[in-house]
């Protein structure tokens, strides 16, 4: 399970994140994006090391990379003063890689952070790099793109859904489903209006497929994440990890992620060139 986990990761990690930075200001943020190879290649060399003194130092390097990342939430919220939804989700995006950072770190030197497992922590990373980053940074780009009560509800609630997951790991499973209920519906709000709003005749037709695909497979992979999260709450049969990790955590990559990061800059590169 892991290796298909390790892979996730190094394609957040080096394609994904950096990909999503041109999406959100691509002019001052370009200092981040230019330094980001220097702290995402050692970080993904950490990951096929033997947990230790190396694995560690390599990790610690994409965690200061990710310190970086977040500190610019602040520096945006300073510069734009706004709390609007699609605001909230960017400002989330920008900070969401600094958990995947600590929980790195932890992993790699064996250390159990706040009593979590290490099979927990090595799933919190590419959490935070896909539900973290790359959902609420598309949340934001479809509240943007699409107006309504629905699009406003999409760009606060894969944050919040996301922090209380996060929470939900200090408290118990019940806490956790809870977040993962408004993950999931934040998730299908964006799935709905890429299909409904974004993906619109205006596109040509490999945009529109992978606004498509984007928008298909989260139907399927949230429904995924939500029967693993109720039966661990209720104690019920549900899917395993290694099974989770080859649907739900590779849909979300590869149908989710690359594809709407692909999509939007294809979006932003058409808007740019017909000024």
């Amino acid at each position: 399970m892991f290796v298909l986990v390790n892979l996730i990761v190094v394609l957040g990690m080096l394609v994904v994140v950096p990909a999503g930075l041109r999406l959100v200001d691509p002019v001052r943020l370009a200092p981040v994006r230019r330094m980001w190879p220097m702290f995402a290649a050692p970080g993904a060399v950490a990951l096929w090391l033997p947990r230790g003194a190396v694995a560690t130092a390599l990790a610690v390097v994409y965690a200061i990379g990710t310190l970086v990342l977040a500190a610019q939430a602040p520096r945006r919220l300073i510069r734009t003063r706004s709390l609007a939804p699609a605001e909230i989700a960017v400002l989330t995006a920008l900070a969401a890689p600094s958990v995947a950072g600590l929980a790195l770190v932890a992993e790699r030197a064996g250390h159990e952070l706040f009593g979590f497992t290490l099979p927990i922590l090595a799933l919190t990373v590419p959490h935070f790099h896909f539900a973290g980053f790359t959902a609420a940074l598309v949340a934001g780009l479809v509240c943007g793109a699409a107006a309504g009560g629905l699009a406003r509800f999409a760009a606060l609630s894969v944050p919040l859904g996301t922090l209380t997951v996060l929470a939900g790991y200090f408290v118990d499973d019940w806490a956790e489903l809870a977040g993962a209920l408004v993950l999931t519906a934040g998730m299908w709000a964006v799935a709905l209006l890429t299909w409904r709003d974004v993906r619109g005749a205006e596109h040509d037709p490999y945009t529109r497929a992978l606004l498509a695909v984007s928008a298909a497979v989260l139907v399927a992979t949230m429904l995924l994440a939500l029967s693993w999260a109720v039966g661990q709450a209720a104690d019920i049969p549900h899917p395993g990890l290694t099974w989770m990790a080859a649907t739900h955590g590779l849909g979300n990559a590869l149908g989710f992620a690359l594809c709407s990061v692909l999509a939007w800059r294809r979006i932003k590169d058409m808007k740019e060139s017909a000024v």
